[in-house]
């Protein structure tokens, strides 16, 4: 089965001012954001993609917009499922003044169970996320073969969902992980289980490149592209 590479998007002008920008229009990368994206082709270059999939909002289609035009053969595609959590009346306000609601506690504590006025459960969330690259998988696979990377470009809290469901690990544990703007989380699937081979890497993926070994690696379940047993190489804090 395929590797995913889940890019979250660069920094934006909503992560610089403290607000929760949820699906709000509108929110560009900032200065810093727009040097990360240009970076992104670079740091993927050794990599053979099949796809890039994003989310709908502007701030990942502005991080992938130098890799497509350094790879113009690269098929784009927009995918609503992988888009951000809808925050409902949460969304624009600013985190500060949030961390005074008594749901916070619930979403950084016991996210299974947090509900968002107007908008989403956390829970639900998660399950959207993971259907659409169970079903992007399937596809990848059949077009492109089983050795196939591709990339999808998200949020953080969708990324972190995708890497707990990966893990077997609960929704109420999500929140310990981190994912840097622009880092990288590599997940290699296999018929057996997932393998996560980078967690918020910032830094260089050419060890992600498949290696002559991998398809017989494969055939046995064991992860590819660098994997050491599936141990989790963190780049972001």
């Amino acid at each position: 089965m395929p590797t995913l590479l889940l890019v979250r998007h660069g920094r934006s002008t909503a992560n610089t001012s403290g607000l929760l920008a949820g699906r709000t229009p509108g929110v560009d990368l900032d200065e810093l954001g727009a040097a990360q994206a240009a970076a992104l082709p670079g740091r993927l270059a050794a990599l053979p993609l099949a796809a890039a999939v994003h989310s709908p909002l502007e701030r990942c289609r502005q991080t992938l917009a130098p890799l497509a035009g350094a790879r113009p053969e690269l098929p784009l595609h927009t995918e609503e499922r992988i888009g951000e959590c809808d925050y409902g009346d949460w969304t624009g306000r600013k985190l500060a003044e949030l961390n005074e609601e008594p749901l916070m506690a619930t979403v950084q504590q016991h996210p299974s169970a947090a509900a968002f006025p107007g908008g989403e459960t956390m829970r639900g969330m998660q399950a959207r996320a993971v259907e659409a690259v169970r079903e992007w998988n399937e596809r990848i696979e059949r077009e492109h073969g089983p050795d196939a990377t591709y990339l999808m470009c998200s949020h953080g809290d969708i990324i972190k969902s995708l890497v707990a469901d990966a893990l077997g690990m609960h929704l109420d544990l999500f929140q310990r992980l981190h994912v840097e703007p622009c880092s990288v989380t590599a997940v290699r699937y296999t018929p057996l289980r997932p393998f996560l081979l980078r967690l918020g890497d910032t830094g260089d993926l050419a060890s992600l490149a498949p290696r002559e070994a991998d398809a017989a690696d494969s055939a046995h379940g064991a992860p590819r592209a660098g994997g050491d047993g599936g141990a989790v190489v963190g780049g972001g804090a």
